[in-house]
C-alpha cells in the first residue's frame, strides 16, 4: 500500500508543478534558476522521450495502460519482499500515470525542467520523467545485484 502512496505523491507533485507552469508561464518562456545551468522552461512534448513518435496518442494510451497493469502486477508480486523494488515500482507507476494524465488532457506532455551541461542543452523534462528514470535505475541496480549474487552461488 505504501508504494501506491509513493506513486500518488509523484502524481500529485507532477500534476501540481505542471499546472503551475501551464497557468503561470507562456509556452517557451524560460525562468533562470541557476544561470547557465538550470531553468524552468515551458515546453510541450507531443511524443515520448526526445519527441519520438510525436502525435501517436493511441499508441501511448495502449502502451501506458499495459505498463501500468504490469507494474501493479509486479508490485503485488515482488514489492512485499523487497522495499527497493517497491520504491522503484512506485516511482515508475507514478511517473507513468503523471504523463498519461497529460496525454489524456492535453494530447501532449507538459515539460519544464531545463538543464544545460556545459554547452549541451539536455532535453526538457518533468517530475514524472524524473520519477520514471530514478525508478528504472533502481530496478537496474536491483537486477544487477541479484545477478551478481546468483553468480556467487
Amino acid at each position: 500500500m505504501r508504494y501506491y502512496l509513493l506513486a500518488l505523491g509523484v502524481i500529485i507533485i507532477d500534476q501540481l508543478t505542471k499546472w503551475w507552469v501551464v497557468t503561470n508561464m507562456e509556452l517557451r518562456e524560460s525562468i533562470p534558476v541557476i544561470e547557465n545551468f538550470f531553468y524552468i522552461t515551458s515546453h510541450r512534448n507531443p511524443g515520448a522521450a526526445w519527441g519520438i513518435l510525436a502525435g501517436q496518442m493511441a499508441f501511448f494510451y495502449v502502451i501506458t495502460l499495459v505498463v501500468i497493469g504490469l507494474i501493479v502486477y509486479y508490485m503485488q508480486k515482488y514489492a512485499k519482499d523487497n522495499i527497493w523494488t517497491g520504491i522503484a515500482l512506485g516511482l515508475v507507476l507514478g511517473g507513468a500515470i503523471g504523463n498519461f494524465i497529460d496525454r489524456l488532457i492535453f494530447q501532449e506532455v507538459v515539460d519544464f525542467l531545463n538543464v544545460y551541461i556545459g554547452s549541451y542543452n539536455y532535453p526538457i523534462f518533468n517530475i514524472a520523467d524524473s520519477a520514471l528514470v530514478i525508478g528504472v535505475i533502481i530496478i537496474f541496480i536491483i537486477t544487477f545485484k541479484e545477478e551478481l549474487q546468483k553468480g556467487r552461488k
